[in-house]
């Protein structure tokens, strides 16, 4: 777009007040915060004979960081059930593929990003206080944290994107 002779280019931000988590491609929940989406690499450098104005830097394994999700209380178990499921030892841990999806305000996926091979690691339930006026009274918050395997992002594919990643023999998750 050209404006006063000048070439613009229009960024679509998008806000990141819209977004759902999809689990077994259902919309499962909304949340009211989402962090720690992400990952580090072990960076490992040495410096190189002779060379002493710059260091040489390879990688190493990934790391990848835990997501907590907070909302307000609801009447869906879901993800207690999930969490408490991998707390009896006789059966073995669900992990699943978790999309969280984020929307424009025109309600168009913009983003997905995939938590492969994730397990609920962390819940807690809300703080209760009785002796609140109505007028000061918040929503009881639950928070559930969530680990995984691997990352994948899309720039747009909600409603099942990545979920046909399965765990092969080896114990990798990849497409069928």
């Amino acid at each position: 777009m050209a404006q006063n002779g000048n070439v613009v280019h229009e960024l679509n931000y998008v806000l990141p007040n819209r977004f759902y988590v999809e689990i077994d491609s259902e919309l499962t929940a909304s949340f009211m915060q989402c962090s720690g989406i992400g990952f580090t690499m072990k960076k490992n450098s040495y410096a190189e004979g002779g060379v002493n104005e710059q260091e040489r830097i390879y990688l190493g394994p990934v790391t990848y960081s835990d997501v907590t999700l907070q909302r307000g209380i609801t009447d869906s178990l879901t993800f207690w059930e999930w969490a408490y499921g991998s707390l009896d030892p006789a059966t073995p841990t669900k992990r699943r593929n978790v999309n969280i999806v984020l929307f424009n305000q025109a309600g168009e996926t913009m983003q997905c990003w995939t938590l492969i091979g994730a397990v609920v690691t962390g819940f807690k339930g809300p703080q209760l206080m009785a002796n609140l006026p109505a007028q000061n009274a918040t929503a009881a918050i639950e928070q559930v944290i969530v680990s995984y395997e691997g990352l994948r992002i899309q720039r747009s594919g909600g409603g099942g994107a990545m979920m046909n990643l399965t765990r092969d023999a080896s114990g990798y998750f990849g497409s069928n």
